[in-house]
């Protein structure tokens, strides 16, 4: 994300930059709980709904937090984020019920 930038040496450390790496963490460790990726850990697809919905939902509340400090396209990058992350686990949590 452009607008929140990495502190140069000797700044202090901006929180918003270390939630936007927290939630582009979160994201990708989100996609393998999906069962959409291969989980970083084994090499395998291994779904995991409950967790995925709980990495989803921190995302969102991270996003919230960001989303005065973003600007307008890297709010449209989250926002899309988001938006595929929640579609993604509806259908996938549909093929469950």
């Amino acid at each position: 994300m452009s607008s929140v930038e990495e502190p140069q040496s000797g700044e202090p450390i901006d929180v918003h930059m270390v939630l936007a790496v927290m939630m582009d963490q979160l994201a990708d460790l989100a996609w393998q709980k999906l069962g959409l990726r291969h989980d970083v850990g084994s090499g395998k697809i291994e779904p995991n709904l409950p967790q995925a919905k709980s990495a989803i939902d921190v995302i969102v509340s991270i996003s919230k937090i960001l989303d005065p400090h973003l600007d307008d396209e890297d709010r449209r990058q989250v926002q899309g984020m988001v938006r595929d992350l929640q579609i993604n686990y509806v259908e996938r949590n549909q093929g469950n019920a």
